[in-house]
């Protein structure tokens, strides 16, 4: 049997306050608790009434402006007349009067061979030609006192006739002693000395005309119907790097060629300065213009060539607009429709965006001295 005992005095005391301070205890813990969950929500309320984070964005407007349309190529420039000069008979050059680099006119002498052979033929044919003419002069005497037969004056007569031809053929290689330039412009090449013995036919000097310089684009066929002699050309050489040349068509090629379907437009620049044969050129030929056309910067298209759009600002927002464009030049491109004048367009930071995104424009590339500066979003106070 089981014998219950009292409790002492002191020990019914110190029960009751024991369990006083584990109540408070758990009480102070569930207010804070409910303190800290109110906060968070309260945060919470705060973020989502703020809304989503803006993309920072540089933009554009849209702006009228004059643009050509123009079709680009590359060509090597060449001279329009070259002649490589050579020499027409045999001999020892006595003389070089002509040196590379050195303007020169057609006709000009640039060579004197040895022509003492040539003008001892041309003596001797000289004076069969005079003792031909002599006896043709007796003979025609003779036939008019019937002394001779027409048969025998009409052989002197071809014989005549062909010393005299014998004679400027012995001139004509005596004139080949003097080498001379076929045509005007500069020696390019040299390729003889004094002394030397020329054969006949050997190149000894190359002249170029820089005075006019020719370039030959192969257009594709589709801008046959726009390309037109006397058309405006702007050339470009990468020797003169920030210097633009002037130039012209000036002709167009009536045959497209079937093999590789273009066709051949010759420009033409004046020459005699900067310009040389051999100088790699890129051209652009304008075909057409427009004064007062609605342009954007090439850099707000999005990377679409089927559709092309861009990126407008509307109302602190980014929206894709589509385009329908026109001629581009450099780093412009014509609308046609989809934009007016003073529109707002994005040219950097397009990657980021979507229809319906929030931006903050960061600069404004058509006032580059006015720069605006988005502000950081206050900190939520702890």
């Amino acid at each position: 049997m089981r014998v219950s005992r009292p409790i002492p005095p002191a020990t019914r005391s110190r029960a009751p306050a024991a369990l006083v301070v584990a109540l408070l205890l758990v009480g102070t813990l569930s207010l804070g608790a409910c303190k800290r969950g109110g906060e968070g929500e309260a945060n919470a309320k705060d973020g989502a009434s703020k809304g989503p984070e803006a993309v920072p964005v540089e933009v554009a407007m849209a702006t009228r402006r004059p643009i050509a349309a123009s079709y680009s190529g590359t060509a090597p420039l060449d001279a329009r007349g070259e002649s490589q000069v050579v020499a027409k008979t045999s001999g020892v050059a006595l003389s070089v009067l002509a040196q590379e680099g050195q303007q020169v006119r057609a006709g000009q002498v640039l060579v004197r061979l040895d022509s003492a052979r040539a003008a001892l033929q041309a003596a001797q044919s000289s004076a069969q030609m005079r003792k031909l003419e002599s006896n043709y002069a007796r003979a025609r005497q003779l036939s008019d006192q019937r002394l001779i037969s027409a048969n025998d004056i009409d052989q002197i007569k071809y014989d005549l006739e062909n010393a005299r031809a014998a004679n400027r053929l012995a001139n004509l290689e005596l004139s080949y002693a003097n080498v001379t330039a076929p045509i005007s412009g500069v020696i390019a090449q040299r390729s003889i000395k004094p002394g030397n013995f020329v054969q006949i036919n050997t190149p000894i000097f190359r002249i170029v005309d820089t005075s006019r310089l020719e370039a030959t684009l192969n257009v594709p066929e589709r801008e046959l119907e726009v390309l037109k002699a006397g058309l405006p050309v702007k050339l470009q050489v990468d020797s003169l790097p920030g210097k633009t040349f002037t130039g012209s068509v000036d002709r167009v090629a009536p045959v497209v060629d079937s093999g590789s379907g273009t066709f051949r437009v010759i420009c033409a620049f004046a020459g005699g300065g900067l310009l040389q044969p051999g100088m790699f050129g890129r051209m652009q030929i304008d075909y057409d213009q427009r004064m007062n056309a609605l342009v954007v910067p090439r850099a707000a298209l999005l990377d679409d060539a089927t559709d092309p759009a861009v990126f407008a600002i509307v109302g602190g927002k980014a929206q894709r607009v589509p385009l329908k464009l026109g001629y581009t030049d450099g780093a412009w491109a014509e609308v046609r429709s989809g934009l007016k004048e003073g529109d707002k367009v994005v040219v950097a930071g397009k990657t980021a965006l979507r229809d319906g995104t929030v931006v903050q424009v960061l600069d404004d590339v058509n006032a580059p001295a006015k720069r605006v500066t988005a502000k950081a979003p206050s900190k939520p106070k702890q």
